[in-house]
C-alpha cells in the first residue's frame, strides 16, 4: 500500500503565503495575528492555519504567546547584536571553505554574480544590489558544500529578513559593501582561506554597525 504526501497541502500553502506577507511587511513587525481573520483571508480552516503558525513560530517569524495570541516577530537592536556575530562566524567559515576548495567553475559563477553587484552599485540600484547579494551568499554556501552550515545559516537568514531597516540605505554603505565584496573575491581568487574568512566576518559586522546606526537614528526621530 502506497502512501502519498500532498506537497501542496493547505498548511504549506499558508506557510508560504504568510512568510511572504511577513517579509514584505504586509503583516507588520509586532502585529497581532487574528486567526479568524487570517483563516477567512486565506480561505482555509483554523486547523491548517494553526499548523502553519507553529512552523513559522519554529522559524522565529512569529511569536506564539499563551493566553495572549500570535504576534509577528519584531527584531530589536539586542536581537541583531546577538545574531550578527554568530552569522559573521558562520559565513566566515563558509568563505574559508570556499577559498580552500573552490573549483574554477564555482569561481566563475561567483564572478558573474559579483559583476552584477558592480553594475547595480554603479547604477545606485539598492534593491537589485540587495537581491543579487542575497543570491551571492546563497551561491557561496552552495560552493562550500557544507550542509550543516547551510541549515544553520538558512535559519538565521530567515530571521534577519525581518529587519525593517535596510543597511544599504545608510549613506556610504552601498559603496563600502561593494568594496568588501571586491576584497572577498580577491581572496577567493588567491585561494587565501584565512583572508576570505576575515573579510566575510568584517562584512557581516559592518552590516550590524549600519543597522545599529539606522535603528538609533530612528529612535531619536521618533523618541
Amino acid at each position: 500500500m502506497k502512501t502519498r504526501v500532498n506537497r501542496s497541502s493547505l498548511s504549506q500553502q499558508a506557510i508560504d503565503l504568510l512568510r511572504g506577507q511577513i517579509y514584505d511587511h504586509r503583516l507588520a513587525p509586532g502585529q497581532r495575528l487574528d486567526e479568524a481573520v487570517l483563516a477567512e483571508q486565506l480561505g482555509i480552516s483554523r486547523t491548517p492555519l494553526r499548523e502553519a503558525l507553529k512552523v513559522l513560530s519554529a522559524e522565529g517569524l512569529v511569536d506564539l504567546q499563551p493566553h495572549k495570541g500570535c504576534f509577528v516577530t519584531e527584531l530589536t537592536l539586542r536581537d541583531l547584536e546577538e545574531i550578527f556575530p554568530i552569522m559573521a562566524t558562520l559565513e566566515g567559515r563558509v568563505a574559508h571553505e570556499v577559498a580552500a576548495k573552490r573549483t574554477a567553475a564555482q569561481l566563475k559563477s561567483l564572478d558573474v554574480l559579483h559583476d552584477k553587484l558592480e553594475r547595480h552599485a554603479a547604477a545606485g540600484d539598492v534593491n537589485r544590489y540587495y537581491e543579487t547579494n542575497y543570491v551571492f551568499h546563497d551561491q557561496l554556501q552552495e560552493c562550500a558544500g557544507n550542509r550543516w552550515l547551510q541549515i544553520v545559516i538558512g535559519d538565521l537568514r530567515k530571521l534577519l529578513k525581518l529587519s525593517r531597516h535596510h543597511s544599504l540605505r545608510l549613506e556610504g554603505r552601498l559603496t563600502a559593501s561593494l568594496a568588501e565584496h571586491r576584497a572577498l573575491m580577491q581572496a577567493l581568487h588567491r585561494q587565501d582561506a584565512d583572508a576570505a574568512e576575515q573579510v566575510m566576518r568584517g562584512h557581516l559586522l559592518a552590516q550590524l554597525d549600519a543597522l545599529r546606526e539606522l535603528l538609533l537614528a530612528n529612535e531619536v526621530v521618533h523618541g
